[in-house]
C-alpha cells in the first residue's frame, strides 16, 4: 500500500521545480538585504571610532573595539536600574493593556450589545483627532499627580484604538455558537470571557501583546515629559541622554572647549545603543512568531 501511495504521488514538473528554485533564490536575497542593516549595526558597534569617522562603516569590524560598550556599561548600576524599570513597565503595562484591550474587543463584537457600532466609532474617532500634548500633560501632572511616577509611563499606552479594533476583528473569528452554547449551559459573561474567549484568542493576544510590549519597551518620550528623577529613568531615555551628552561633548571638543570625557565615541555609541535596546526583543520574537503570523492574518482579514 505504501508503494502504491508513492507511485500515485504527483511529481512536480520541470517548470514547477524551476519556479521553486527561483522563489528560494529571491527570498534568500530579500532576507540578506533585510539582515544587512542589522549586521552593519552590529559591526559598527564593535568598530573603532576613528576608523568609522575616516572610512565609514564596514561589514567586518577592523580594528575590533569594545569602546562603545565600555562607554555604555561604565555606569553599570544605572544601566541595571534602567533595565529593571523598563522591564517592570513593559510587563505590567502589557498585561493591563492586553486585559483591557481583549475585554473591550470582546464587548464590541458581541451581537447582543446594541450600541457596539456607535461605541466603535468613538474609538475610531480618537485615531483622527486627539487632545494634544499640553492637555495630556495637564491631565497626567496636575489632575492625576503622576509626576515622577511609573504610572505616568504605563497609563498612556494602556488603551490603543487600533489594537482594540484588531482584537475585535480577531474575536469575530470565534464561532458565536460556542458562546451561545456556554450561555445555555449557564456560564456567565466573565466565565465565557476567561474560559472560552481568551484560550481561543492566543494568537491575537500574542500579536497585540508584541505590539504593546514594543511600544512600552521603546518608549522614551513619556519619560522625557514626566520623569525627572534619574532613579526612575527607563533604559531608552537613559541611553538617549547618554547619546545627547556624547554629542554635546563632541561638539564642544570641536569648538576647542575641553570637557572631561570628550573622547567618548559617538558614532559607534549609537550602534551599540541600538544593540542594547533591541537585544531582548529579538530574543523574545522567535517564541511568539507562529502566533504573530496567525494573528496578523486573521485580524487583518476579518471585518
Amino acid at each position: 500500500m505504501i508503494h502504491a501511495i508513492h507511485a500515485n504521488r504527483i511529481r512536480p514538473d520541470k517548470g514547477s521545480r524551476s519556479f521553486s528554485i527561483l522563489g528560494y533564490i529571491v527570498m534568500a536575497a530579500i532576507t540578506l538585504i533585510c539582515l544587512l542593516p542589522f549586521w552593519l549595526m552590529v559591526s559598527g558597534s564593535l568598530s573603532d571610532e576613528t576608523t568609522v569617522l575616516t572610512e565609514g562603516f564596514k561589514l567586518w569590524p577592523n580594528p575590533f573595539s569594545l569602546d562603545a560598550y565600555r562607554a555604555i556599561f561604565q555606569g553599570w548600576d544605572k544601566i541595571a536600574s534602567a533595565y529593571g524599570i523598563t522591564m517592570l513597565v513593559t510587563l505590567v503595562g502589557t498585561f493591563i493593556a492586553l486585559l483591557i484591550t481583549s475585554m473591550t474587543g470582546y464587548v464590541l463584537q458581541r451581537q447582543d450589545f446594541a450600541p457596539r457600532n456607535k461605541v466603535s466609532f468613538f474609538f475610531y474617532f480618537t485615531t483622527l483627532f486627539s487632545g494634544g500634548v499640553i492637555p495630556t500633560y495637564i491631565l497626567i501632572v496636575n489632575y492625576l499627580n503622576l509626576k515622577d511616577n511609573l504610572l505616568a509611563l504605563i497609563l498612556p499606552g494602556m488603551l490603543t484604538p487600533w489594537f482594540i479594533m484588531l482584537m475585535r476583528n480577531f474575536i469575530k473569528s470565534i464561532p458565536f455558537t460556542i458562546i451561545e452554547a456556554a450561555k445555555i449551559d449557564g456560564a456567565g459573561d466573565w466565565r465565557i470571557y476567561m474560559h472560552i474567549v481568551l484560550p481561543l484568542s492566543k494568537a491575537g493576544l500574542a500579536t497585540i501583546g508584541l505590539f504593546i510590549a514594543l511600544n512600552y519597551w521603546n518608549d522614551w518620550y513619556h519619560a522625557s515629559l514626566y520623569i525627572n528623577s534619574e532613579a526612575l529613568y527607563p533604559l531608552q531615555y537613559l541611553l538617549y541622554r547618554m547619546l545627547s551628552n556624547a554629542e554635546y561633548m563632541k561638539q564642544a571638543a570641536a569648538a576647542g572647549v575641553f570637557l572631561e570625557g570628550a573622547s567618548m565615541p559617538t558614532e559607534t555609541l549609537k550602534m551599540a545603543t541600538a544593540i542594547v535596546v533591541t537585544g531582548p526583543i529579538l530574543l523574545l520574537y522567535p517564541f511568539i512568531q507562529r502566533y504573530f503570523v496567525k494573528g496578523i492574518m486573521i485580524g487583518g482579514v476579518k471585518g
